[in-house]
C-alpha cells in the first residue's frame, strides 16, 4: 500500500485551514469526537523519533509534526547555524509513519522581527533552572515559548481535542511541558512516550553513536545504577544512593554530573528524610554523565 504524502503547511494560516479540514472530513463520516495528535520536533528526524510517531498514529485519527528549528532553546548561535536541516528527509519520514500534515514555518514566521523577537516569552521557572537547565540556562525557557506557541497554532477547532507526544528519555522536559499545560490552562492532553533501551539497557541516543566500544561498555553504568535502585524498590529496600553513584564513578573516565531521587511533577529533590526508609510513593531517578566525547542523560521512575 503507498502511504499518502504528508502535507506540508509553512504557515500558521495554512496549518490552521489543513487541520480544520481534516477535522472537518473526519466529522462528517461519523467521528463525533476526532482526536490529533501533535508530535513537535526540531527536524533532522531519524528512527529514533519512530516510537514518537507510532504512539501518536495509534491514538488519534490525525497526526501533524511540527518542524522548527528553535533558535531559543540553543546556548550558543553557532549550534543553532550548524544543526543539520533536511525537509524534505523529515516529509519522507513523517508519511513513512503515517503522519498527515507538518508544519514547517521559519524562524520569521515563528518569530517576526528575530532577532529582536519575541519580546514576550514564557519562563521555566525553578524546574527550568536546576539539572539539564543548570548547564544551559534558558534553555527551558526556549522549549515553553515554542511548545506554547505551536499549541496555541495547532489547536484544533471543535469537536476535535489535541494531544501533544513527548518523550520520557528527557524527563525534565516532560515534566516542565506537563506544569507549562497544566499551569497555563492550555487544552492539550500531554502523552508521555516510554523511553526506548537497547537490549544492554542503554538508552537510545543519538549521542550513542559518537561512542566507541569501550564508550559503549562505560556508559551502561548509567542504567545499570538505575537498575540497581529498582531493585532495591522492588525487594522493599531502602534507597543506596550513594552506591548508585559509585557504579557510574567506577568507570574510568566517565564524570557523574547528578543521579538524583526527585518528585515527578515538580523535579524537586526528595528529603533525606523520605530516602532514610524505603519507598511509599513513586519517585523519578534522573542521572546525568560524561562519557567522553558525550554527555549522557538517562531516567527511570521507582515506584514501590
Amino acid at each position: 500500500m503507498t502511504l499518502q504524502q504528508a502535507q506540508l503547511a509553512t504557515t500558521a494560516t495554512d496549518a490552521k485551514t489543513q487541520i480544520a479540514e481534516k477535522v472537518a472530513e473526519l466529522v462528517a463520516a461519523g467521528n463525533p469526537s476526532p482526536k490529533v495528535g501533535l508530535v513537535p520536533t526540531m527536524g533532522a528526524l531519524h528512527d529514533g523519533h519512530g516510537a514518537l510517531f507510532e504512539q501518536a498514529r495509534a491514538e488519534n485519527d490525525l497526526v501533524v509534526a511540527s518542524v522548527f528549528v528553535n533558535p531559543l532553546q540553543f546556548d550558543r548561535d553557532e549550534d543553532y547555524q550548524h544543526y543539520p536541516r533536511d525537509l524534505e528527509a523529515d516529509l519522507e519520514l513523517v508519511t513513512r509513519y503515517g503522519g498527515d500534515i507538518v508544519f514547517a514555518p521559519d524562524t520569521q514566521h515563528m518569530y517576526p522581527g528575530y532577532p529582536d523577537a519575541p519580546q514576550i516569552r514564557v519562563s521555566a521557572g525553578q524546574m527550568g533552572r536546576m539539572f539539564e537547565g543548570a548547564s544551559r540556562p534558558g534553555h527551558f525557557d526556549g522549549v515553553c515559548t515554542v511548545v506554547a506557541k505551536l499549541w496555541n497554532i495547532l489547536l484544533p477547532p471543535a469537536p476535535a481535542m489535541l494531544r501533544s507526544y513527548f518523550g520520557q528519555k528527557d524527563a525534565q522536559q516532560l515534566a516542565i511541558v506537563t506544569r507549562l499545560a497544566a499551569d497555563l490552562n492550555i487544552d492539550v492532553d500531554i502523552r508521555p512516550v516510554d523511553l526506548v533501551r537497547a537490549p544492554s539497557g542503554l538508552a537510545l541516543s543519538s549521542r550513542n553513536v559518537r561512542l566507541d566500544d569501550h564508550g559503549m561498555e562505560k556508559a551502561l553504568g548509567l542504567s545499570q545504577a538505575l537498575h540497581y535502585l529498582a531493585d532495591q524498590v522492588a525487594n522493599g529496600q531502602r534507597l543506596d544512593i550513594e552506591a548508585a553513584r559509585d557504579i557510574i564513578r567506577s568507570h574510568e573516565h566517565v564524570e557523574l554530573d547528578y543521579l538524583e531521587i526527585v518528585d515527578p511533577a515538580t523535579l524537586t529533590p526528595l528529603s533525606g528524610e523520605v530516602l532514610a526508609t524505603p519507598l511509599e510513593q513513586e519517585v523519578l531517578a534522573l542521572v546525568a554523565a560524561r562519557v567522553p566525547p558525550v554527555r549522557l542523560i538517562d531516567n527511570m521512575l521507582l515506584a514501590p
